[in-house]
C-alpha cells in the first residue's frame, strides 16, 4: 500500500486555511497543521476593534481547529525573518516615498519560501494555504502554472505570481474550486470554531489601521510638513508629511480647489507632493523589477497581457518587453491612471497567471 502523501497547512486562524486542511483529511493526505508566529501583538490587541494582530487567539483557534481535525500542530517561529523581510521593508518603502504590498513580501520570503523549506526539512511533500487559487500542471509546456480561482471575487491570484516552478511543484491550494459560501458551508459541517469568524482586512502587524501611525511608533520619527506643489513645480500650498499621501489620493489634502486635486506623485528626499488633475496622472507604460515568470520562460518577443496594478483594479490590455536582467516594461494599451511606484503589476492570460514585478517607475 502506498504511504500517504504529507502536507504542512499553514493554518492562520481563519475559516480558510483550516477548511483547506479540512478537505485535505478527505482527500487521503496526512495533514500537519502549522501556525506561523509573525509578530507579537501590542497591549492594546483586546479592543473590539482590532480584527488583525491578535496572534494569540488566532493561533488558538488554529489550534481549536486542528484538534477537532484531529491533527498534529505546530507553532514556527519566523518572527525575526518576518521582521527583517516584511515589517522593516513595509516601513522602508513607505519613508522612501513608495507604496509597499507587505502581503507579497510574506508570501514570498515567509509562507513560500521559509515554510517550504521547513516543510521539506521535516520530510513534508507538499505545503497548502487558504488562498483561492489554482495550481496545474500543463504537460504540453512541462511547467506548473497558476491560475485565478473559480470564485473570481476572491481570486488571490495577484498575491501569489512570484511562486516559482519548484515551488508551484510541492504547492496545494484546496479553495481554487470552491466559493467563499462553500467554504463556510464546510467549516461548519466539520464543527470547526472559525466557521463564521470573520475574514480579517487590515495589514496584520498595523493594529489600528493606520500605517502612519504605525511607522512612526515602529521607527521613533515624527514627520515634518512639506510642501504641495503643482506639475510644474510651483509651490501651491503645505502637506502634512510626504507619508500621508498615496497615489490617486483625492480626499484629506487639507485644501480646497476649483476643480478636484490628486496626489500624482511624491518626492521622499524633498518630502514634496505633486497635486494634478486625472488626466496629469495617467501612465502610459511602466518599467517592473523582479520579474517573475510562471507561464512561460523570459519571452524574447513582445506579448500581449492584461494587467493589473492594484490588487482590487480590473486588468487592463498592455504589451509586455521583457528588459535585460529581471526587469520589464509594460506598455498599456490606452493611458492608466494613478500607478503606484511600489505597488506589483502583474499579468494574466485569460484566467492564467503570467507572472509580474514590482513597479519601479512609470512614465507619462
Amino acid at each position: 500500500m502506498e504511504a500517504k502523501k504529507k502536507v504542512m497547512v499553514g493554518m492562520s486562524g481563519g475559516v480558510d486555511s483550516s477548511t483547506a486542511a479540512a478537505l485535505l483529511l478527505d482527500k487521503g493526505y496526512e495533514v500537519y497543521g502549522a501556525t506561523l508566529k509573525l509578530w507579537d501583538p501590542p497591549n492594546d490587541c483586546d479592543k473590539p476593534m482590532t480584527r488583525t494582530c491578535c496572534s494569540l487567539e488566532d493561533v488558538e483557534d488554529a489550534r481549536a481547529s486542528a484538534f477537532k481535525l484531529g491533527i498534529p500542530f505546530y507553532v514556527l517561529n519566523m518572527k525575526q525573518l518576518f521582521e527583517d523581510k516584511v515589517v522593516n521593508y513595509f516601513a522602508d518603502s513607505y519613508l522612501g516615498g513608495v507604496t509597499p504590498n507587505p502581503c507579497i513580501a510574506c508570501n514570498k520570503y515567509i509562507k513560500f519560501e521559509a515554510m517550504l523549506n521547513k516543510a521539506i526539512a521535516l520530510d513534508m511533500d507538499y505545503i497548502a494555504t487558504g488562498h483561492y487559487a489554482r495550481v496545474k500542471y500543463d504537460e504540453k509546456s512541462g511547467r506548473y502554472i497558476l491560475k485565478k480561482a473559480k470564485d473570481l471575487s476572491k481570486d488571490q491570484s495577484y498575491v501569489l505570481y512570484m511562486l516559482t516552478q519548484d515551488q508551484l511543484k510541492r504547492l496545494l491550494f484546496p479553495l481554487g474550486d470552491y466559493s467563499k459560501a462553500e467554504v463556510r458551508v464546510i467549516a461548519e459541517s466539520k464543527n470547526l470554531v472559525n466557521a463564521k469568524k470573520p475574514d480579517s482586512q487590515d495589514i496584520c502587524f498595523v493594529s489600528n489601521g493606520k500605517y502612519t501611525d504605525f511607522i512612526k511608533e515602529y521607527k521613533g520619527i515624527d514627520f515634518e510638513e512639506g510642501l504641495y506643489l503643482d506639475k510644474e513645480g510651483n509651490i501651491i500650498g503645505k502637506n502634512k508629511g510626504m507619508i500621508n499621501y498615496t497615489i490617486g489620493q483625492r480626499k484629506g489634502l487639507g485644501m480646497s480647489f476649483s476643480e478636484p486635486k490628486y496626489v500624482i506623485s511624491k518626492d521622499s528626499k524633498n518630502n514634496t507632493v505633486t497635486l494634478g488633475s486625472k488626466e496629469d496622472g495617467m501612465v502610459k507604460s511602466l518599467i517592473a523589477e523582479d520579474m517573475n515568470y510562471i507561464l512561460y520562460n523570459k519571452p524574447r518577443t513582445e506579448k500581449a497581457v492584461m494587467a493589473r496594478t492594484r490588487y482590487s483594479q480590473e486588468e487592463v490590455p498592455a504589451k509586455l518587453i521583457a528588459l535585460e536582467g529581471d526587469r520589464a516594461q509594460i506598455v498599456f494599451d490606452s493611458p492608466l491612471a494613478f500607478v503606484a511606484p511600489g505597488q506589483s503589476v502583474v499579468l494574466y492570460d485569460g484566467d492564467l497567471v503570467v507572472g509580474g514585478g514590482i513597479i519601479s517607475e512609470t512614465q507619462s
